[in-house]
């Protein structure tokens, strides 16, 4: 299959995935609101939201599915019958380590949740003792779910591998289904009773998730077995190169524990609220553009890599850096220029005020400044996991997130809450560029004509889009007062309009051409040009 069809299917699952985050969130907005139950549930949320982040979008595939590919190209050389015979007992091993490692750290965090909290929120300072025991409590309802999600991952590394992205890509459904039904159905009488509700759905739908994956796998014929936890030199090298890759790959996530973190401490009620919804919006482009393709082209870099077709892997970035600017420069315009009336539209009702909608915009503007970034940062990174390189990204990411402490400890004080969401947008584009320049060093990316005569028209299209928006915002300022499906309404003509315009000015400016989308879909991984994933 094409990197776009891959990466359509990942996003379109993902959008799917998304639209019910935001259906829970506007639930959670108007059950739980800004306050106390939710600051403490967001915050026992934020370590499992990390790990996942990590593992399931991140550093466990980014090292699992290289390795994996490799002992399946290998054994196939061999013997073509033998390549996932040879790969599966390589994930069996994997699976008989990870196992009991992830029941006793599931336990000792369990444990430690109480100095865990503190670490992070200093102990509430602005709501004291009750928010604090509130946040202890959520942390170890929710903190199973970290071995569960762990799981998960392995075991869609090991169906990406095979080509099939849609099922680990439909897995994150099942917690927002799960979170919905919560608040729909199983919700308490007061916030407080919600949020802890909230934290039970959270664990439920990782074993959810997990018995998805595990039903998977047996119809792909992939069923791993447990025995005693061995180090070979593969689970060895495995664990070697895992650890750089988290940090490494989860910087953005990071960035935004540090951030929560401080807001907590020095920021008032509401404050750690307003960064969520805020960031919840501003990861939509993220886990649409930049987690599709990056997940779509890294077994394709794998295989590139292995063949020493240097060439083909140069262009397989090329054309995966365009498909993410074409999607995130209107992302990002959109979600700057409509920042108000999206959080309106969308949250701005029940327990979520008016001053909270103000909160949530200002901070969403800043962090959106990032997208570009935040999307980039995971296409590139394949360069360096296909190539069994997770220092260099780990290294570049350390610099990021000291810019990103700097900037929030510089910042919070004249800014407050929107002082955190510039830190990080800035840190990203270090990172970004980071890692852009030393690709180019290394000569394992060359941009080519076809990239530098497209950024700039994509760029102008989503301008133009930006000024449509600007004089849209005006007309529908009046509606969103009213009922709630009205509102979405309201929402999807706006999103839509601006749309049409930036397509618009794309064919206008002659970023692209009919004919060049229909190429795209048409395009196959054999083909010596293409930038594709089989």
């Amino acid at each position: 299959m094409s990197l776009v069809r891959n990466s359509i299917t990942i996003g379109g699952l993902t959008l799917v995935s998304r639209l019910l985050g935001l259906v829970r969130d506007m639930l959670m907005a108007r059950f739980v609101g800004a306050g106390l139950a939710s600051d403490a549930f967001l915050i026992a949320w934020r370590l499992p939201n990390l790990f996942r982040a990590l593992f399931a979008e991140g550093a466990f595939a980014a090292v699992f599915v290289p390795l994996f590919n490799k002992k399946m190209t290998e054994a196939e050389r061999e013997k073509a019958d033998q390549g996932l015979i040879a790969a599966r007992n390589f994930a069996s091993q994997i699976l008989s380590v990870l196992f009991p490692f992830l029941v006793l750290f599931t336990a000792l965090m369990m444990l430690a949740a109480g100095p865990i909290v503190w670490a992070m929120t200093g102990g509430f300072p602005d709501g004291g003792a009750e928010k604090f025991a509130l946040a202890r409590h959520l942390t170890i309802i929710t903190f199973p779910y970290l071995a569960l999600i762990s799981l998960v991952s392995l075991l869609g590394g090991i169906l990406n591998s095979l080509n099939r992205f849609w099922v680990n890509a439909a897995a994150p459904i099942l917690l927002n289904v799960c979170m919905i039904i919560a608040l729909i159905f199983f919700r308490g009488d007061t916030e407080v009773e919600t949020a802890v509700t909230q934290a039970v759905a959270v664990t439920v739908s990782g074993a959810l998730q997990l018995l998805w994956l595990i039903w998977a796998c047996h119809r792909a014929g992939v069923n791993l077995k447990l025995s005693l936890p061995r180090l070979t030199p593969d689970v060895k090298l495995m664990l070697a190169l895992i650890a750089p890759a988290a940090i490494g790959q989860g910087a953005i996530q990071f960035n935004l524990l540090i951030s929560t973190s401080l807001a907590a401490r020095f920021l008032p009620e509401g404050s750690v609220s307003w960064l969520y919804y805020a960031d919840r919006l501003n990861q939509l482009p993220l886990g649409l553009i930049g987690i599709a393709i990056g997940t779509a082209i890294l077994p394709a870099l794998s295989r590139q890599i292995a063949g020493a077709d240097n060439k083909a892997a140069s262009d397989t970035q090329n054309r995966a850096v365009e498909l993410a600017l074409f999607f995130a420069m209107p992302a990002t315009v959109a979600l700057i220029v409509s920042a108000i009336p999206i959080v309106h539209g969308i949250f701005e009702h029940g327990a979520f005020t008016a001053a909270d909608t103000r909160g949530t915009a200002a901070v969403l503007m800043a962090f959106s400044a990032g997208v570009p970034a935040y999307v980039l940062i995971k296409v590139l990174t394949p360069g360096f996991y296909a190539r069994s390189d997770t220092k260099t990204p780990l290294r570049l990411a350390l610099w990021s997130m000291l810019v990103n402490l700097v900037g929030n400890l510089i910042l919070i004080w004249p800014l407050a809450h929107i002082g955190v969401g510039v830190a990080t947008a800035i840190s990203a584009w270090v990172n970004f560029a980071l890692l852009w320049f030393t690709l180019r060093k290394r000569g394992h990316i060359a941009v080519d004509a076809r990239l530098k005569q497209k950024t700039w028209r994509i760029i102008l299209a989503a301008g133009i889009m930006g000024v449509a928006l600007y004089f849209g915002n005006a007309l529908i300022e009046g509606q969103l007062g009213t009922g709630l499906w009205r509102r979405i309404a309201v929402l999807l003509t706006l999103v839509s309009a601006g749309g049409a315009v930036y397509a618009l000015a794309i064919l206008l400016f002659g970023a692209y051409r009919i004919s060049e989308f229909k190429s795209l879909f048409r395009r196959r991984a054999t083909a010596p040009a293409s930038s594709t994933s089989e």
